[in-house]
């Protein structure tokens, strides 16, 4: 007996926040660019231009995000039967990628300019754009993290943390910018605060990255989330064992199919019942499951045969 059950992640409700948090976030990105990029080129700061650049990267990713959330959002169909998660995966992705290619480029410019001498120093208007980018990215941080994962959405945690990085990078600008003001012989030190901040850009980009590639190659969820679900099977009333359990992530949502064991006498209506039981109490209790599949055996004793008839009553 082979049922699938599916639910669609995120609910509607999800996906009005993730839209108003994003646009939000794209605005507030479009701003941010503007300002440091005026402060960075007034300032004579190259750390701030470069925090510049990676502001504008936010709005790609805002973009992403945005075009995404209307695709894997939608329910399974024809032509999708096990829903559309692999487009959330594979934004995901695309997200930690854009982060990677804007951390090599800062990287290499402040590489291939640290010897160059500046033609100013870097003045204080550059180190106010770094201070109002670390206050206002980290707030939105914290408003898209929580909405990404009410949702249940790891590429909206990921945009989350793509602002975060925008903040934690604008950290090292500012400081870069404060100690060449202070010690205006020190001006290279503005080209070593944009290395810092490529650093922090690709550390964040591998952070997201690394588990869509597990995703993507289908690897198998964890041993403790499996753990999760051979217990919630085995409370099943009814269930007597189950084996040959396999789960993957679609998207956010972790899809299962597994094997279960009841009493050979039971009738095909009862048998049915117990695993639309175990579908049910998956989905429900379950570690964000959204499809389950689930094959059902009879319980014999160990070393018989299921293909071997019973013994006839005397």
């Amino acid at each position: 007996m082979t049922e699938p059950i599916l639910k669609t992640v995120p609910p509607a409700a999800g996906k009005a926040d993730v839209l108003r948090v994003t646009w939000c976030g794209l605005i507030v990105n479009l701003l941010l660019t503007g300002l440091k990029l005026v402060a960075g080129i007034i300032g004579a700061s190259q750390a701030v231009v470069a925090d510049a650049f990676h502001s504008l990267s936010d709005l790609s990713t805002d973009v992403a995000v945005l075009v995404g959330v209307r695709y894997w959002s939608a329910p399974p169909d024809k032509t999708h039967p096990y829903g559309h998660g692999k487009i959330e995966t594979i934004v995901t992705a695309s997200i930690g990628l854009a982060l990677a290619a804007v951390a090599a480029g800062i990287g290499y410019n402040a590489l291939t300019t640290l010897h160059e001498k500046d033609a100013g120093h870097p003045g204080w208007i550059a180190f106010a754009a770094a201070a109002v980018s670390i206050v206002t990215k980290e707030a939105l941080y914290r408003w898209t993290v929580r909405v990404g994962r009410r949702a249940k959405s790891p590429a909206v945690v990921a945009n989350a943390w793509h602002h975060r990085s925008d903040a934690l990078s604008s950290v090292p600008a500012a400081a870069a910018v404060a100690v060449a003001v202070f010690f205006p012989s020190w001006s290279f030190v503005d080209h070593v605060g944009a290395l810092v901040v490529a650093m922090f850009i690709l550390q964040a980009a591998w952070a997201i990255i690394k588990p869509t590639l597990g995703q993507l190659v289908e690897r198998s969820a964890s041993t403790d989330v499996r753990d999760q679900i051979e217990r919630i099977v085995l409370d099943t009333p009814a269930v007597r064992s189950t084996h040959a359990i396999r789960a993957r992530y679609v998207g956010s949502g972790l899809q299962v199919d597994l094997h279960i064991q009841v009493e050979p006498q039971m009738s095909v209506l009862d048998g049915h019942e117990v695993a639309r039981q175990v579908r049910r109490r998956l989905t429900e209790q379950g570690p964000d499951v959204t499809d389950v599949i689930v094959h059902l055996e009879p319980y014999l004793p160990d070393g018989a045969d299921a293909r071997t008839p019973a013994p006839k009553e005397e």
